[in-house]
């Protein structure tokens, strides 16, 4: 599939619902109907998607809304007539590494201190910018 989308090793769930204009929910379910559809974890249970887990959304999601595919349809489409088959992996991908999951996961918590950070600076903003009442 041909779609543009900005080119990263991994995505996070809220990442791929927005390129993909997908709900969480239906890309969780979707792992439990698409055998290939395997997003890995990270140490705190995030899934990470590769850029091929975002094509094979996008495939998933052009069967069954465009095309009419039903669930078991598209998964035949896809040639995985097996629920118990697994991806294979993709050499040129590779793994992430535990370090990159790592890397994720403090980039998560810098974040959200970050986050915590301009809320207190907000706040202290409104307070300063306020007329005293005495």
């Amino acid at each position: 599939m041909a779609t543009e989308f900005p080119k990263k090793h991994f995505y996070k769930i809220g990442e791929v619902c927005s390129l993909t204009d997908t709900q969480p929910y239906v890309l969780r379910f979707w792992e439990s109907e698409f055998p290939q559809l395997a997003p890995n974890k990270s140490r705190t249970g995030q899934r990470i998607y590769r850029p091929r887990d975002v094509e094979l959304i996008l495939e998933i999601k052009k069967l069954l809304y465009e095309e009419g595919y039903t669930i078991a349809g598209a998964r035949k489409k896809l040639g995985m007539d097996s629920e118990t088959s697994r991806p294979v992996p993709d050499a040129s991908e590779g793994e992430p590494t535990p370090e990159a999951l790592a890397l994720l996961d403090t980039q998560e918590e810098v974040r959200a201190s970050l986050s915590e950070i301009l809320a207190l600076m907000d706040s202290t903003d409104r307070r300063l910018s306020r007329p005293d009442r005495s």
